[in-house]
């Protein structure tokens, strides 16, 4: 009688161990029924993601907005704290939430998590990577519906540089980078370390144009669209576009697209029809530029694109 008792309570807790792994997922027609979707996006993240005076703004903010528009549904945001990487955020954002978020109902599940995330770094050879025991590492997650490439950009300051052909003049010019970043990497360990001594490094890229600003630095590296936009709210016509590549780097340009649990690929669809719908009309475009950020389209679009011309 007790062993058939605590056998019970046994397969109880662990039934709820495995239900809560994913707890409050919520699929495509709990999203739709429930009138509301909530979506992932970085915190203080411009021009992404972030507040203004209390108010969400970025492109982000916007796609996300389009987003809910379309599918006739209210928008949640689900501010994220970047972890120490992407399977983290994932973990913590999209199919089981973060540890220290619990609910008070029911002590071991995850209450807080994203039906969609937005900007995750789009790659198939990531996707499906596995572990040393051959498991997939992203089991749970989706990653698909690319709208966005992004790419590396460097600014300078053209009172001080000529130009920037080649990353060989930061041998005698400092360059700025956020701290633990691809750019952080790169400059310390290229040309076999010789732009080391000129690497100075910030909290993020608004931190480094700042101090190009104040001159202590005669450029900046980070993602193009951050670039972009903080040359159109810094408007200084010192600081110009490099057009350099970065030898050695590797990867220098990967799309961006969305992830969602690997339960819920309906809806993960419903988002990719809107966002191929955004990109094709040229919503997305516009979206991009009102913040002053060029858009360029994931690679599947510009090989379609490059094949209409051809066969024109």
């Amino acid at each position: 009688m007790l062993r058939n008792k605590l056998l019970t309570l046994l397969i109880s807790l662990m039934a709820g161990l495995l239900g809560n792994e994913q707890a409050f997922a919520r699929l495509y027609d709990d999203v739709i029924d429930s009138g509301y979707i909530r979506i992932g996006v970085y915190k203080d993240f411009p021009p992404y993601s972030w507040e203004e005076q209390g108010k969400p703004t970025g492109l982000d903010v916007d796609i996300a907005r389009h987003i809910a528009d379309k599918l006739e549904l209210d928008l949640q945001l689900h501010w994220i704290t970047p972890d120490e990487g992407l399977e983290d955020d994932l973990r913590n954002n999209v199919w089981r939430g973060h540890y220290l978020d619990k609910d008070e109902d029911n002590p071991l599940a995850r209450k807080n998590v994203a039906d969609v995330m937005l900007r995750v770094p789009y790659d198939k050879a990531y996707a499906y990577k596995r572990d040393s025991l051959g498991y997939l590492i992203n089991e749970f997650v989706v990653m698909m519906a690319p709208y966005h490439e992004e790419r590396w950009q460097v600014a300078y300051d053209s009172q001080r540089l000529d130009s920037v052909k080649t990353v060989a003049v930061f041998q005698y010019e400092p360059v700025g980078v956020e701290v633990d970043t691809v750019p952080a990497f790169y400059f310390t360990s290229a040309l076999n370390g010789r732009l080391r001594d000129k690497t100075r490094h910030y909290v993020n890229p608004r931190a480094a144009f700042e101090a190009m600003e104040q001159g202590e630095v005669a450029a900046v590296m980070a993602m193009r669209s951050e670039i972009d936009w903080l040359l159109e709210q810094g408007g200084n016509p010192r600081f110009r576009l490099a057009e350099n590549s970065f030898p050695t780097m590797g990867r220098q340009m990967w799309d961006v697209g969305i992830a969602v649990r690997e339960t819920d690929r309906q809806l993960g669809y419903a988002v990719e029809a809107v966002l191929d719908d955004m990109i094709r009309g040229g919503q997305m475009k516009q979206i991009f530029e009102r913040y002053g950020v060029r858009f360029s389209a994931p690679s599947f679009y510009q090989v379609e694109q490059a094949a209409q011309t051809q066969a024109q």
